[in-house]
Parts: structure tokens; sequence; C-alpha cells
């Protein structure tokens, strides 16, 4: 989306806004993400687990977790003067997927958090981005006490489309977090960029 405001000498600048999801498993760090970055007080829909959920909710790695997004998550953050990003969380849970298609509209790109501790709990966020020609980079959130493994072991567990950037990142800093979001800010224009010339030649 583009909207336009007056400068200091009172011509039309455009200010450039994009929409960006924060996707991934259970636990991962999604509202971590988003609340780290974001430069206004993040929009959150959290709520507690209840035993209602056990059945349903793994929760194996991540047992210290009490609450669960069941809406999305959302924030701004502004990359460079006339570049904004509103940032999107999803819930994590299959029973919450249904919001997935309505957040995705006119989304420029994605970023998948992954756990190497929980690695497959990424996978349906990665099929659901492949499938639908969404760009996306994997950002590998670093827990304490977690396995290390470089970026491409982690491309290889996943079986990624060569290309599909994989980083490193602490969800908790801001600077690694705003990282992740210009990488795939830049992957993202690179790949549009591609797909219309693909069909203007």
């Amino acid at each position: 989306m583009v909207s336009e405001h007056s400068d200091a000498d009172g011509g039309e600048t455009a200010a450039l806004a994009l929409k960006i999801l924060v996707a991934g498993g259970f636990g991962v760090g999604k509202t971590t993400l988003v609340g780290a970055v974001s430069e206004i007080r993040p929009l959150r829909t959290e709520e507690l687990l209840s035993e209602a959920g056990q059945c349903v909710d793994d929760t194996d790695g991540v047992d210290q977790k009490v609450t669960t997004t069941v809406a999305m998550d959302f924030g701004r953050i502004t990359i460079r003067s006339g570049l904004s990003l509103y940032l999107f969380g999803t819930p994590g849970q299959d029973r919450f997927w249904f919001l997935w298609d309505e957040l995705s509209q006119g989304a420029l790109g994605a970023v998948v958090l992954a756990d190497t501790r929980r690695l497959e709990d990424c996978f349906p966020a990665v099929d659901y981005f492949e499938h639908r020609h969404i760009p996306f980079v994997v950002a590998v959130n670093c827990f304490s006490g977690a396995r290390r493994y470089n970026a491409q072991d982690v491309s290889r567990a996943l079986d990624l489309d060569q290309g599909t950037p994989v980083v490193l990142c602490d969800a908790r800093d801001r600077d690694s977090g705003k990282e992740v979001l210009i990488r795939l800010v830049e992957y993202a224009g690179r790949m549009h960029t591609a797909r219309l010339l693909d069909s203007v030649g």
C-alpha cells in the first residue's frame, strides 16, 4: 500500500507501507519478535492456555508457555524514511489456520520462525507459503540451551527451494529482528521483480 504525505517543503512524498507475516509453530517466538521490533505498542490477542486445549496443543519443549495467540499480533517498524513494515503475527496452532488466508492477503512476504528443537513445527508454514508463492525467509530463533545448526543444515532439513534465505536470530533482540526483516524485504523485492520480468518477457 502506498500513501502520500506532505514534506517540509510542501511537496508530496510517497510513503510505502508493506505487509509482512510472522509465522511458525506454537511457542516459537512470533509474539516476542513482533513485540521486540515494533515501534508502537503491539496489539496482541493472547489468551491463557486452558485445560481444554491440552489435548490439541503440543507444549513439549515449551512447557513454561502459559498464553497463546488466538487471532494475530500486530506491530509496525520503520526500516528507513518512507518505508514502514506492518507486521502480522499468525497464530501457531492448527485450529486457528482459517485466519491465515485472510492475513496473507496483500502480504509482500513472510518470516517463518523456527526452533531447532522442534523443527518439524515450521513445516506447515513453509508448505503454506511455498504453495501460494509468497516469498519467505526462515529465521532460526536461537534459544539458549538449544543445539546450534548452520543455515545450510537447516535449509537441507526443511528441504527449502534453492535460494530461500535462512538466517539465525534472537527474537528478543530488536536489531536482530530488524536484520531478519531487511533480508526478507530484499529477497521478496528480488522475487517480485523476477516474476514481473517473466510476465512481460
